[in-house]
C-alpha cells in the first residue's frame, strides 16, 4: 500500500517510524512532514487545511490509506472528503470529531447517556459567566469549548482568577473562536489517566492501552497547561481488567450514543479520565492519538501498526486476534523551547543530536525542528520527544534522562519529574 500520514510533529514522526516497518507499506508519504520525518518518508509541504490539495495529492500518488495525526484536519472534515473519493482513512468523520471539537457536545452526550463526568454549566454570555462564578466553590475549572492545542483548560483558585480566565477566553480571545463558549466545571481530585481504544464503524471496540500525561509546564504539576511535557505507558495501577471496565463505562456508551445519532465512529477514541474518591469520571475525549502519549505507546507495540490502523478504517477490527506488546514500560520526555507555552526563541541550535548512539530501547522523535547546514535548529514550542523502554518506571526514567543528558541545547527546557507518581 501507498500510505500518507498527515501532520508534522513528534506524534507523526512516531507514526511514520512505526508504519514504515510494516510489510504492507510500499511507499510512505507525509504532508507536510518535517526535515526529520523526511529521513523515513517522502514529505510534501501542503497546508493540512487545504483539503482539495490533499485529495489531489492522494489521487496523483495513488494513495491507498491516509492516517491523520492531529485534530484540526479531522474537525474540518478531511476524512469526509477523502472517503467520498474512495480513499480509506484512519480517523473519524467531521461529525465524529465533534467529540473533541466541542467539550459542550461531549458533556451533553454524557448527560444523555449516564456517563459519569464533573458537574458543569455552559456559557456563551460573558456577564452570565461572571455572575455564576460568584456562587461556586473553588478551586474551579474554566474550559474553552473548542480546540485550543491542549491549553484551553484553566484551573482557578479563587474568584479573581476565575474572572481573569473568563476574560481571557471570552474577551481577550486567547484561544480564538474556541473560547467563545465556555464550560465552568467542578474541580475533580484524583489520578488522571488516558485510555486509548480503537473503534471501527461497526461499533467494534478494542481497548488498546493506558498512559499518563503531564500537562503542566513546571515540576510538581505547577504553572500553565501545555500540549504535554511527558508521558508514560502503561499506567501501573490500571490492570487489563480495570481497563476493560473503564471502556465499558466510558467508551461503549458514547459509541452507541453516536450510532443512534447516525454517526458511525471510526479511529482512535482517547478518553481522559480521573479516578476520584467517588469513582472514575470523564474529563474529555480526543479523537486521535495523543501527543506526547503516542511517543510512549508506539515503541511498545510489537504487532504491525499499519495492519491495526487499517483494520479500524475497514470495519475489520474483529479480525485482529491479538495485539502483541513489549511487556516493558515506555516513557517519553518533551524538550521544549525555554519560555514555552508563552513566548520563546526559534532557530536555536541543538547540538549533538547526530552523535547520540541510540540503543534499540531509545528513540528521539522530532516535534519542532528543522535542519540547516547539517545543524538541527528549534522551530517550535515543543521541540523533541525522547522515549525509552525499561523494566520499571524507575528504570525507564533513568534510561530516558540518560539520553537527554547527551543533548546539548542551551535554550531547551524539560521537566525532571515525569513519572513522579510511581517513583
Amino acid at each position: 500500500m501507498k500510505i500518507l500520514v498527515i501532520g508534522s510533529g513528534g506524534r507523526e514522526h512516531a507514526l511514520c517510524h512505526s508504519i514504515q516497518k510494516s510489510k504492507d507499506c510500499e511507499n510512505l508519504y507525509c504532508v507536510p512532514g518535517s526535515d526529520a520525518i523526511s529521513l523515513i518518508a517522502e514529505c510534501h509541504p501542503i497546508d493540512t487545511k487545504n483539503k482539495q490539495r490533499i485529495l489531489n495529492f492522494c489521487k496523483e500518488y495513488n494513495i491507498s490509506f491516509v492516517v491523520i495525526g492531529s485534530e484540526i484536519p479531522l474537525s474540518e472534515g478531511l476524512v469526509d472528503i477523502l472517503i467520498s473519493n474512495n480513499i480509506k482513512c484512519f480517523g473519524p468523520s467531521q461529525k465524529g470529531a465533534m467529540l473533541e471539537k466541542s467539550k459542550i457536545f461531549t458533556k451533553v452526550l454524557c448527560d444523555e447517556n449516564n456517563v459519569p463526568t464533573g458537574k458543569y454549566k455552559t456559557f456563551s454570555n460573558y456577564e452570565d459567566a461572571l455572575i455564576y462564578c460568584q456562587s461556586i466553590n473553588f478551586p474551579s475549572v474554566i474550559k474553552a469549548d473548542g480546540l485550543a492545542a491542549g491549553k484551553g483548560v484553566i484551573i482557578t483558585q479563587n474568584l479573581e482568577e476565575a474572572k481573569s480566565a473568563i476574560h481571557q477566553c471570552m474577551k481577550e480571545e486567547a484561544f480564538g473562536n474556541a473560547g467563545k463558549e465556555i464550560i465552568i466545571e467542578e474541580f475533580l481530585e484524583g489520578e488522571e489517566i488516558s485510555l486509548f481504544s480503537l473503534v471501527d464503524s461497526s461499533g467494534y471496540i478494542v481497548p488498546l492501552t493506558t498512559a499518563q500525561d503531564h500537562k503542566k509546564i513546571y515540576e510538581g504539576e505547577k504553572g500553565l497547561n501545555t500540549g504535554g511535557m511527558g508521558a508514560y505507558s502503561p499506567v501501573p495501577s490500571i490492570s487489563n481488567k480495570k481497563m476493560q471496565n473503564l471502556s465499558n463505562l466510558f467508551v461503549n456508551p458514547i459509541i452507541k450514543a453516536l450510532s443512534k445519532k447516525g454517526i458511525n465512529f471510526q479511529g482512535m477514541f482517547y478518553a481522559g479520565i480521573i479516578i476520584t474518591k467517588n469513582g472514575p469520571k470523564l474529563l474529555e475525549i480526543n479523537v486521535r492519538f495523543g501527543d506526547p502519549e503516542t511517543q510512549a505507546i508506539l515503541p511498545r507495540i510489537k504487532s504491525d501498526l499499519l495492519e491495526i490502523l487499517y483494520a479500524s478504517a475497514t470495519e475489520s477490527l474483529h479480525a485482529i486476534k491479538k495485539i502483541e506488546w513489549d511487556p516493558r514500560y515506555c516513557m517519553t520526555v518533551v524538550m521544549s523551547s525555554k519560555g514555552y507555552p508563552k513566548e520563546y526563541k526559534k532557530n536555536t541550535v541543538i547540538e549533538n543530536l547526530n552523535q547520540i548512539q541510540l540503543s534499540n530501547n531509545s528513540y528521539i522523535y522530532h516535534a519542532g525542528t528543522k535542519k540547516e547546514n547539517d545543524l538541527w535548529l528549534s522551530s517550535g514550542g515543543r521541540v523533541l520527544s525522547i522515549s525509552s523502554l525499561g523494566e520499571s518506571i524507575n528504570q525507564v526514567k533513568e534510561n530516558v534522562y540518560s539520553t537527554i543528558s547527551q543533548i546539548k541545547w542551551q535554550d531547551g527546557y524539560y521537566r525532571k519529574d515525569i513519572g513522579w507518581r510511581y517513583t
